[in-house]
């Protein structure tokens, strides 16, 4: 009976060990869609001191990353989880890697604006990228989301998003390109237009990252790539054997 105590006891303590970092988690990936938005938003609004702001503020992102690896490794030398446990503690430590370095492109974009808020707006004060941004926001949103429920489901239909997200970012390179051609003295506004937009484009690569880790934590399957055709073909399938 006391075995069976001790044994309850351990386990009610590694759950609340496991929650806690989950939690810890959610709060990191909360931090980096506010420096996400805010760095958007210094573009749009051509807001020097908030680009300047968000670029600073990265170090606190960086921290949670340091901090929420410890806590895995820790539970990884102290609890041995192990199967399903053990797949939610590779899919954090894989997930604060994706959120820290969306951060890294959050503060890139911030310095950017920062420096593009110095010159005169354009006409459409940056409508594409403002719209990319979005998308780009809500991918990493519902991906963020689907790694809280633990919703396989909902990461896949969040990992389709890059696709459009990969659409959004060669249309504006493409326009970047047009307009350097036809006036040269635009060529300084648009590299830096094209900085931001590979930026953003990579932060849909890491968004579509988690999902994958999202996957992998609930199935047991590694779909890094895999094509997202036969990663849905395979969900169905799996939920038709439980059915």
């Amino acid at each position: 009976m006391e075995t069976a105590d001790l044994s309850h006891h351990i386990s009610r303590r590694f759950n609340e060990d496991l929650e806690r970092v989950r939690n810890k988690v959610m709060t990191m990936g909360g931090m980096v869609e506010q420096q996400l938005a805010n760095a958007v938003t210094a573009l749009v609004e051509g807001d020097s001191n908030l680009g300047v702001q968000v670029a600073r503020d990265d170090f606190k992102v960086n921290g949670m990353e340091v901090s929420i690896d410890e806590e895995c490794q820790k539970i990884l030398a102290t609890r041995a989880p192990a199967a399903g446990d053990l797949r939610v503690i590779v899919s954090i430590i894989k997930t604060i890697t994706d959120l820290e370095r969306i951060g890294d492109e959050g503060e890139k974009i911030g310095y950017i604006a920062s420096r593009l808020a110095t010159m005169e707006r354009p006409a459409d004060k940056y409508r594409e990228i403002k719209h990319l941004g979005r998308i780009v926001s809500e991918m990493v949103h519902h991906a963020l989301d689907a790694f809280a429920r633990m919703d396989a489901e909902a990461a896949l239909r969040v990992a389709r998003q890059d696709r459009v997200v990969d659409e959004e970012y060669e249309s504006i390179q493409r326009q970047c390109i047009t307009f350097m051609m036809e006036d040269p003295r635009s060529i300084r506004r648009a590299l830096d237009v094209m900085w931001i937009v590979r930026a953003l484009e990579r932060i849909g690569d890491h968004a579509k990252n988690i999902c994958e880790y999202v996957i992998y934590m609930v199935h047991g399957k590694d779909v890094r790539h895999t094509r997202l055709e036969d990663v849905e073909r395979d969900l169905r399938g799996r939920s038709g054997t439980t059915t």
